[in-house]
Parts: structure tokens; C-alpha cells; sequence
């Protein structure tokens, strides 16, 4: 199955805040995506649905396996990329941006080509 920008901005989101929160629930998701608690609701509906994440009877929103697979995908190139873009003299903001745009629609394999050949770069994640 291919995900989805949007599926993938999601998981990467409920993962970047349970790194945060003791629990996920949608309205933290809503607050953080700046998004109606309404459309939150939609797609976790369909998270749920694809296997991406398990919503208890309380509300709180956890990762399955292939759901914390895809958002650690994404959360590794978005830090990688983000702060690789700002070494080389992009601005903050800029990097930021791009590097969400790129996170989505670039291959494993040119990712870690990129890796491989980026000398010895770290990132400050």
C-alpha cells in the first residue's frame, strides 16, 4: 500500500508527540497540526483502518508496528535532511519546509545514497 503525504504527516506527528506526552489523543494532534479536531477524527478513522494505529477505548491514539515503522521512515529524513539543508547555509525556516516536502517523495534508495556520500554528517536529532 502507498501512503499517502498526509497519512505519513500523521504518524509522524502522533510519534513525535508520544515522544512528548505520557498519552496521544487526537485533540493533541488537532493542537499540534494546527487542524479541526473534526479532520483528525477522519483520518484517524483511517489510520485505524490501514493498521496504522490503535486508538483505545479512552481515546489514546498508539502506533502499531507498521504505523511506528513508517513515522520513524519519515521522522529520520525529515531531522536528516532539515538539518543538513541548514549546514549548508539554508535557512532555518526554509530547511524546515523543504525538507517536509522532500521527506515525502524521496526513495530509499536515494536517501541512503545520500547518507552514504554526505561525509560523515550528523544530525542534531
Amino acid at each position: 500500500m502507498k501512503n499517502t503525504e498526509s497519512a505519513e504527516n500523521y504518524l509522524e506527528t502522533i510519534l513525535i508527540l508520544s515522544q512528548k506526552l505520557p498519552v496521544v489523543r487526537s485533540i493533541d494532534v488537532a493542537t499540534e497540526l494546527g487542524f479541526k479536531k473534526s479532520s483528525v477524527s477522519v483520518a484517524m478513522k483511517h489510520l485505524r483502518e490501514n493498521g496504522h494505529i490503535v486508538v483505545s477505548s479512552a481515546g489514546y491514539i498508539t502506533l502499531t508496528e507498521a504505523g511506528r515503522e513508517i513515522a520513524d521512515m519519515i521522522y529520520e529524513r525529515h531531522n536528516f535532511l532539515s538539518s543538513w539543508l541548514i549546514s549548508l547555509g539554508v535557512d532555518e525556516k526554509i530547511a524546515l519546509e523543504d525538507a517536509c516536502r522532500i521527506e515525502h517523495v524521496i526513495s530509499k534508495e536515494s536517501f541512503a545514497a545520500i547518507k552514504r556520500n554526505v561525509g560523515g554528517f550528523q544530525t542534531n536529532s
